[in-house]
């Protein structure tokens, strides 16, 4: 199985940052010593693919490093030319997966899931909505007109609910905890906001249940961001998922998708667990279902 990769672009950080940047190149490592993943450094996506998504000035204004700092601020990351090449890399790794997913079934970014982007501001850790350019793009290619977002990251993706507020064929669908960020949530084509503590049984209960509601859609690619925020050992999440319980999670989504035929894009997303090796084999679980469901053995 094929996989996209950016862990290689250095994002400088101050001491203390809560964001864990190393977790990224831990799930490469969980996932090449399981076997059976081939991995792709991530190509730099061009501003003109970012740019039918997001105002040219806010595009223009991060790659140069001219942004308002109350901008900076929200997305929570300092500037540098790092993290200009890094948020390229990340979203270059999602436009290569959704190619591998319309042309193969299945495409995974090692990274993205950059949900919190809006069309003219970043926030949350956030700088380019990566689910978002991805649809723009494949639908300028003519490969697709209808797309739908299933977004299980612990947060709202309100960036994406934003964006495709007036598109009549993008089907987003959100589940995230109610009391979390962002504290001014979005109106998604379907939301589900959950409880603190949400454990297993009725996770996977809510998600069962919404699952035909987007599938009835008729989407012709589904892009999935695979949060794993939701953990119950994460310092952000506040709900109180398990391994087993998001293990089930992906297979219940990806099973949907592969029994329809729909291209299916997977996006990394959240994970801020302490330790952080819960994170690492959260997101390593993610794939290695994917590889079970996509490409069994012979």
């Amino acid at each position: 199985m094929r996989l996209y990769f950016c862990d290689d672009y250095a994002i400088p950080l101050p001491p203390g940052h809560k964001f864990p940047m190393e977790k990224y190149g831990m799930v490469r490592d969980a996932l090449r010593a399981s076997g059976g993943f081939q991995f792709v450094p991530a190509r730099l996506a061009e501003a003109a693919q970012i740019e039918r998504t997001h105002h040219p000035a806010y595009v223009q204004a991060f790659l140069e490093g001219t942004l308002d700092p109350k901008i900076v601020r929200q997305i929570g990351f300092p500037w540098s030319a790092g993290l200009v090449r890094r948020t390229l890399a990340s979203v270059g790794g999602s436009l290569a997966a959704a190619d591998d997913a319309w042309r193969r079934g299945f495409g995974g970014n090692l990274a993205g899931g950059t949900h919190h982007a809006s069309y003219a501001e970043g926030a949350g850790f956030c700088v380019f909505n990566d689910l978002a350019i991805c649809i723009h793009e494949m639908r300028r290619l003519g490969r697709i007109a209808r797309a739908a977002v299933v977004d299980l990251d612990v947060h709202q993706g309100d960036g994406t609910a934003a964006i495709f507020a007036d598109d009549p064929e993008v089907f987003t669908f959100s589940m995230h905890g109610r009391n979390n960020y962002p504290l001014r949530k979005q109106r998604s084509r379907l939301d589900i906001d959950l409880p603190d503590g949400t454990g297993d049984e009725e996770y996977l209960r809510m998600l069962e249940k919404a699952l035909p509601e987007v599938l009835a859609f008729e989407p012709e690619m589904l892009l999935f961001q695979t949060g794993v925020d939701g953990l119950a050992t994460d310092r952000l999440g506040r709900l109180s998922l398990t391994h087993d319980g998001l293990r089930e999670r992906d297979r219940l989504v990806m099973e949907a998708a592969r029994r329809r035929r729909i291209p299916l894009v997977a996006t990394l997303g959240g994970g801020y667990a302490e330790p952080l090796r819960d994170t690492v084999e959260a997101h390593a679980n993610t794939f290695r279902t994917a590889r079970e469901l996509f490409e069994p053995p012979p």
